[in-house]
């Protein structure tokens, strides 16, 4: 595939891997994330602020740059690289994917806000019974005048815990809604409860019960949200998937440094034939990914069954391509590599916990599967 960055988006990518390479140290990252806040808010500060990232995608009119798909691609491999736990993701492409969609004051509002490096989103759509599939939902919502009452239970709600804004899934006179709840983790509303916790890729998530929870008449986004939310977890999709190959870029090029410098019988293992067949492997496995995640991101602005068919695609080559290349670079690092003190015990995590976001690599093959045959 012959894919040119424009001057640019050159520069862009450029600017945001500069600025990582400076001022994001992995171990004050991972500090913060066990420690501490679990993220760094100047950090985020810093990207919407110095660098202007978190509105390059938005459009023009709430304070963002009005980029696209390979803006977003473009950053999200960079924040890969650097794992970056910064709900980058969750925030700008899932949140302000779907407040784009949304409209109105409110939307309007917080995507200014989302820009500015003031809104953080958490996105509450999977629930105990169902899966990893968002099109589940049993929450309701029911009318109480000119307000609404908010029942359910959403589950790994990534995010949440560092989040000020809810953008919550719910059944309203038999369609899928979607809903603005204002939130604040130690504080929630009334009637919700939040369970925080840490993910295995550490980063922050919650489960939420929502029970009686009275929002007022704003809160409404959408009230038909179905293809919304599907459109928008495509593109979260094509993010994740960009995010994973900034992550396994750097798990090969570090796996390929360390064959060679360790030495066995007098000689760097990088001279073992075995091992250069399954470094050669690794990197096969990489250039197909990033293959997929290009072509995904081209299709965002296809029409649903092509667009639905190149994400699951994506999703289902990352997701083997994440296990292979995280494995390979564990084990060709030996024991060293589940060490808290190596970078590539880290990646390894955030890879394993890609093949689960936003759809399993079977429930993508399934879909593939299934868009094929209709």
């Amino acid at each position: 595939m012959d894919f040119e960055f424009t001057a640019e988006q050159a520069l862009l990518r450029d600017t945001v891997t500069e600025f990582l390479a400076a001022r994001y140290d992995l171990e004050a990252s991972r500090a913060a994330v066990r420690t501490g806040a679990g993220w760094q808010p100047q950090v985020w500060r810093a990207l919407a602020e110095e660098v202007g990232i978190l509105g390059a995608s938005l459009p023009e009119s709430v304070g963002g740059i009005g980029g696209g798909a390979v803006e977003t691609m473009i950053i999200a491999e960079a924040l890969g690289g650097a794992l970056v736990v910064e709900p980058y993701v969750d925030t700008v492409v899932v949140g302000g994917g779907l407040l784009r969609r949304a409209g109105g004051k409110r939307a309007e509002d917080l995507l200014a806000g989302i820009a500015a490096g003031e809104v953080i989103i958490g996105f509450a759509a999977l629930e105990p019974h169902s899966g990893y599939d968002y099109t589940k939902v049993a929450a309701t919502a029911r009318r109480d005048g000119e307000e609404f009452v908010l029942d359910g239970v959403k589950t790994v709600v990534t995010s949440a815990p560092l989040a000020t804004q809810l953008l919550v899934t719910a059944q309203l006179d038999g369609e899928t809604a979607l809903f603005a709840v204002d939130f604040e983790a130690a504080n929630p509303p009334a009637g919700l409860t939040v369970r925080g916790y840490r993910t295995i890729d550490e980063r922050q998530a919650a489960d939420l019960t929502f029970e009686g929870v009275r929002l007022p008449a704003d809160a409404l986004l959408l009230e038909r949200a179905a293809e919304a939310v599907a459109a928008t977890l495509d593109e979260a999709v094509a993010a994740v998937c960009a995010e994973a190959v900034g992550a396994m870029r750097k798990v090969v090029a570090d796996t390929v440094e360390y064959a060679k410098q360790r030495q066995q019988f007098g000689v760097p293992i990088a001279s073992f034939q075995a091992l250069q067949h399954r470094m050669v492997d690794m990197l096969l496995e990489l250039e197909q990914a990033v293959a997929a995640t290009y072509l995904v991101t081209l299709k965002l602005d296809a029409p649903a069954t092509e667009r639905a068919k190149a994400a699951s695609a994506a999703k289902a080559t990352i997701g083997r391509a994440a296990r292979r290349i995280g494995q390979e670079g564990v084990q060709l690092h030996g024991a060293m590599g589940m060490t808290e003190e190596l970078a590539i015990g880290h990646f390894f995590k955030r890879l394993t916990a890609v093949q689960y976001e936003f759809g399993t690599t079977d429930q993508h093959v399934a879909r593939y599967a299934a868009l094929t045959r209709g």
